[in-house]
């Protein structure tokens, strides 16, 4: 990989938000929910579409943080407009494994 500028990292906002709904994606072509994730003032709540459902039931995202990229451009997956990106980490399987906080934080709040 190529390393990055202070600045280049900077330019990324990842940001800490809340699920308050996760529903089923059946129009997804890899098994995904829909989200919607509060981040707080001014940022609001937004849009995502993560592929998660190998390791985590609907239930229980309600209410968990996570870590999201939320200055990227809005995409169209089917027919939602995700517009942040739930960050996590690939395993070999394909699985993702979500990046949370270990403690809650006010959402919001960006990785520093």
């Amino acid at each position: 990989m190529p390393e990055i500028t202070w600045n280049d990292f900077e330019a990324v906002e990842l940001r800490v938000g809340t699920i308050i709904e996760a529903e089923e994606f059946p129009e997804a072509r890899r098994p995904a929910y829909k989200l919607l994730i509060d981040f707080g003032d001014p940022i609001g709540i937004k849009k995502s579409s993560a592929q998660i459902t190998t390791l985590y039931d609907r239930e229980q995202l309600v209410g968990r943080q996570i870590i999201a990229v939320t200055n990227f451009p809005p995409k169209q997956i089917g027919p939602i407009r995700s517009e942040v990106l739930v960050t996590g980490f690939v395993s070999a399987d394909g699985t993702v494994t979500l990046a949370v906080p270990d403690k809650p934080v006010p959402n919001g709040s960006r990785l520093a």
